[in-house]
């Protein structure tokens, strides 16, 4: 068989598994490799998993079965967290060639010649986690409008539902002087926003390698990282992805508040708003600690949006610490919700816990939770109704609209002739859609009048 040249992508999960896919396309090109749309015929095929639900792991499986039919014969790469957890179960999945583990999975070329040279399927390289301890930068690249950068990787904490430190391995950082060197070289390719992205991304510094083959030490915390970025003129806007609010301190929310570079927006997981549970979860707070948090955001921006994590039908939630969590978001000064069903994962301590919630009220909880979702949304998007804010223009939408994002992540609509895709504009929000989702907005002033 001919060497391979072209490969194609899919990625499965979070924006972390975003930014290394496009990490490892780059590693394929520079190699002489032509990336292709995954609906193309490819030489090979690598699908970056996930392992967060049950159904990231039922999907890698279709996944593989979709690149097949489109390519017969083609080589099939898996790697992520799904191959670090179960190499082996996916490897017996037919079509398979190569599992890659997490210390691997950048060390993809290496192994490209011999997978063309093997004499059958299912070859696994998946090392021991614990031996996973080098930082490897990625940023994901193709949108013009925003980057996914991966400054950390890893999680030392041992919250009993979570597998990704037994896939991804001790917490890990960056330096700050490479993720600079990366937030101007996305900046150099015309994307306007950054997302910080890692795995427990508050806790920047760990394990950070200064000099090659040195002990890893901490050479800076998170909030000096956002002091040094938001110094990088070349960069438009900075997110942060997700941040653990024991690690979320007042010097963060201040610097951000008093950036201009720095979104007012915060991803900030709860998980529960039931003590008893938040214990039983080994999550390291209480939930007075959430609310001060979110309290001292608004303090400082009262305009800021507050996105939420919770997890419904935890082993031995009752119907009264559902209704317990319930009550205390509503009364939560957060913009919108991520809610999650809890799903078992093996391994871990919560898979072993009495007090199973069945599946009919896991999803009952999951409704309501997303429905005050809903609620909490339209009422954060009808506070800012009639102000003009910053916007970035992201995507035409049919009967020629454009979307976009506010600084403080209410998604807009204007007609499409009033700017450009990527381009920047101040908005008076106008109106409320019907489905409460995006406001409709007048274009106040264009991109090269406000910068």
């Amino acid at each position: 068989m001919a060497t391979p040249r072209t490969v194609a992508f899919h990625t499965l999960g979070c924006k972390l598994n975003y930014s290394e896919t496009s990490a490892i396309a780059r590693l394929f090109e520079d190699k002489g490799y032509w990336p292709v749309k995954f609906e193309e015929g490819a030489d090979i095929y690598v699908i970056n998993t996930c392992s967060v639900t049950e159904q990231a792991d039922k999907e890698c499986k279709k996944i593989v079965r979709q690149a097949l039919r489109r390519q017969p014969g083609a080589f099939v790469v898996v790697t992520g967290c799904y191959a670090q957890l179960k190499p082996q179960e996916i490897a017996d999945i037919p079509g398979v060639d190569l599992v890659l583990g997490a210390g691997e999975k950048f060390r993809i070329l290496d192994y490209v010649d011999d997978l063309s040279k093997a004499q059958g399927k299912g070859m696994v390289r998946a090392g021991e986690i614990r031996d996973v301890n080098t930082f490897h930068s990625s940023f994901s690249f193709g949108d013009r409008t925003r980057s996914f950068l991966k400054v950390q990787d890893g999680c030392d904490y041992k919250c009993s539902f979570c597998t990704i430190p037994m896939a991804r391995g001790a917490s890990r950082s960056d330096t700050v002087e490479r993720v600079l060197q990366n937030a101007r070289e996305i900046a150099s390719k015309g994307t306007r926003e950054i997302v910080l992205t890692g795995v427990n991304l508050g806790d920047f510094g760990n394990g950070t390698a200064v000099i090659e083959g040195e002990k890893p030490r901490k050479e800076a915390l998170f909030a000096d990282l956002v002091k040094e970025l938001d110094q990088v003129e070349e960069v438009t806007r900075f997110r942060i992805s997700s941040i653990e609010p024991n690690l979320l301190t007042e010097e963060i929310i201040a610097t951000v508040a008093a950036s201009e570079r720095f979104m007012p927006h915060f991803h900030v997981p709860l998980q529960s708003g039931n003590d008893k549970q938040l214990r039983d979860m080994r999550r390291r707070y209480k939930r007075e600690l959430y609310a001060e948090r979110v309290a001292l955001i608004k303090q400082y921006m009262p305009h800021a949006c507050i996105g939420c994590d919770v997890i419904v039908g935890f082993p031995g939630e009752t119907n009264d610490d559902f209704l317990e969590t319930y009550h205390f978001l509503q009364q939560l000064d957060v913009s919108y919700l991520h809610v999650f069903t809890y799903s078992e994962r093996a391994n871990t301590l919560a898979a072993e816990m009495p007090g199973a919630v069945s599946v009919e009220e896991r999803r009952r909880r999951n409704q309501a939770l997303r429905g005050l979702s809903e609620m909490k949304r339209r009422a954060f998007y009808q506070q800012h109704l009639g102000t003009v804010r910053p916007v970035l223009f992201e995507h035409d939408k049919d009967a020629g609209l454009l979307t976009g994002f506010t600084d403080n992540y209410i998604k807009i609509e204007v007609a499409a002739g009033q700017a450009e895709a990527n381009g920047l504009g101040m908005v008076r929000l106008g109106r409320l859609s019907d489905d409460g989702e995006r406001v409709e907005s007048l274009l106040f002033a264009k991109d090269n009048e406000i910068l």
